[in-house]
């Protein structure tokens, strides 16, 4: 993007409205994206969190630091030109989710499974129109074709700015069912990433957490509770 350099430049850091929604500026002029498009959100809490990240810059610019600013130019630099193959490749997860794949034994983790992850497939019947059935086993087996083709056309449906959040979402998951289930408000992004890793979890009860795995864990669930938080800012949902 325009205006990132190796050392800050800047003294004051703004918002500003513009065509669209509103824009970050630096010294009042207007932050671009790395393909020099205009950087321009459709929210202010989108806009203020660019603008946090920005101010807290100090001699040292570090995007690293700056992960919705980020998320911001991926949007507009990325999804936004290819919007319908993103929102394909989210939508496939429709046929193959982790919330239908089950385990055969023990017991006690198939009784888990269908007590934690029943529930929101049932939901999506009642809120989404989608049917989709649990299968025992790791072997794909094609899902319904109607409500693969619902959940295409929701996933279409998304602006750039909530596909781009919608992607991680998905990606971290692997659950499209789950990621729905955030932005429709059924369960907040804490609660959606405990269910993705219900397995993990199990295995943790009976052998213990691996330290330097759980430092990735936390990692992860830190840039999902971001991914739903940036869905929520843009203000609007499915």
């Amino acid at each position: 993007m325009s205006g990132w350099a190796a050392k800050r430049f800047w003294k004051e850091t703004s918002i500003g409205e513009a065509d669209g929604g509103f824009q970050v500026l630096l010294d009042g002029r207007a932050v671009k994206t790395p393909a020099k498009s205009p950087l321009v959100v459709p929210s202010r809490a989108l806009a203020e969190a660019m603008a946090a990240e920005w101010d807290a810059q100090e001699d040292a610019v570090d995007p690293n630091t700056m992960p919705v600013t980020r998320m911001c130019n991926s949007a507009i630099d990325k999804v936004r030109v290819q919007h319908a193959a993103i929102a394909d490749m989210l939508a496939a997860y429709g046929d193959s989710d982790l919330l239908c794949y089950r385990a055969t034994s023990p017991q006690e983790l198939v009784e888990r499974q269908a007590e934690k992850w029943d529930p929101i497939l049932d939901w999506a019947v009642d809120s989404l129109d989608v049917r989709l059935k649990p299968v025992a086993g790791v072997m794909h087996q094609a899902q319904d074709a109607h409500s693969v083709q619902k959940l295409t056309d929701l996933v279409h449906g998304f602006s750039p700015f909530q596909l781009t959040a919608f992607h991680d979402l998905v990606s971290m998951s692997g659950s499209l069912i789950l990621a729905f289930a955030i932005t429709q408000r059924r369960l907040d992004a804490d609660a959606a990433w405990q269910l993705s890793r219900l397995d993990e979890l199990w295995q943790e009860e009976l052998w213990g957490k691996d330290e330097e795995a759980q430092e990735m864990v936390e990692k992860k669930a830190k840039d999902f509770a971001l991914a739903a938080w940036f869905f929520s800012a843009i203000g609007g949902e499915t």
